[in-house]
């Protein structure tokens, strides 16, 4: 069995004491890729660099609605730079954050819509991130799927949203990426959405270092512990763990255009 971790920050410092030995973990674990994406220009940097020096590592750019305020035109320069290394996969992590509100809405807004021009310049999927942004989140992607690459087109990752998000997202042509949280007891809307979307549209990540799953949930999360999430899934939705892991790594390998 093997699976495939499709966020995951491991360039990040809470790895800065053992990156090497977490990602051995995750390949004895069966977890053998791993994509990074950046959360904005520096951490874009260190994640196409942590590629580079591993075999197993690929990269997305982009900068989180949390560092919105700094997406001009030079910004975007430079993930178009970036964004042409070999390792890099997709534009992320990008999106809307109402949660926290750390920089200004119409300025989410407008840097995910740059982001998102860019990606489709490129012909790169996309790495989205939603959080109390719901509406504001699908009408821009709507508005976005009309010039977008060919489906799939991206993923909502750590999907916190309904079961009626979730289906309106995969007609347009999106991915949803299942984390830890779907293994938590008090877990609700997640294993709805999991048991109910057809196949071939599910990725599952750690989302490492947050969102440990259960029985590590409060700890620092690592790729090594994708497993428990990939068994859940696979329970939730009648399947062996083998038929899950194939499924998942199949519709994984399609999303990013990852080698066989």
């Amino acid at each position: 069995m093997t699976l495939i971790d499709t966020h995951c920050h491991l360039d990040f410092a809470q790895f800065d004491p053992d990156r090497d030995e977490v990602l051995e973990r995750a390949m004895a674990a069966g977890v053998t890729v791993l994509i990074n994406p950046g959360a904005d220009l520096e951490s874009s940097r260190r994640a196409v660099a942590l590629a580079e020096r591993h075999n197993g590592v690929f990269a997305a750019v982009g900068v989180h609605p949390h560092a919105a305020a700094t997406v001009d035109e030079a910004a975007l320069v430079e993930l178009r730079r970036l964004a042409a290394h070999p390792r890099v996969v997709a534009i992320g992590e990008i999106g809307l954050d109402y949660y926290r509100d750390l920089s200004p809405r119409a300025q989410q807004r407008a840097a995910l819509r740059m982001q998102l021009d860019l990606a489709a310049e490129l012909a790169l999927p996309v790495i989205i991130h939603q959080r109390e942004a719901a509406d504001d989140l699908m009408e821009v992607l709507r508005r976005y799927c009309d010039v977008a690459v060919e489906p799939p087109i991206g993923v909502l990752h750590a999907f916190s949203g309904d079961l009626q998000m979730a289906l309106g997202a995969v007609q347009l042509g999106f991915c949803i990426g299942v984390a830890g949280p779907v293994t938590f007891q008090n877990a609700r809307q997640l294993p709805e959405v999991v048991t109910q979307l057809p196949a071939g549209c599910l990725v599952i990540e750690t989302d490492a270092p947050y969102l440990s799953p259960h029985p590590h949930r409060g700890q620092r999360n690592e790729p090594a512990y994708l497993p428990l999430i990939a068994r859940c899934v696979a329970e939730l939705r009648n399947h062996t763990l083998i038929e899950q892991a194939c499924e998942l790594t199949t519709t994984t390998r399609r999303l990013f255009r990852l080698p066989c």
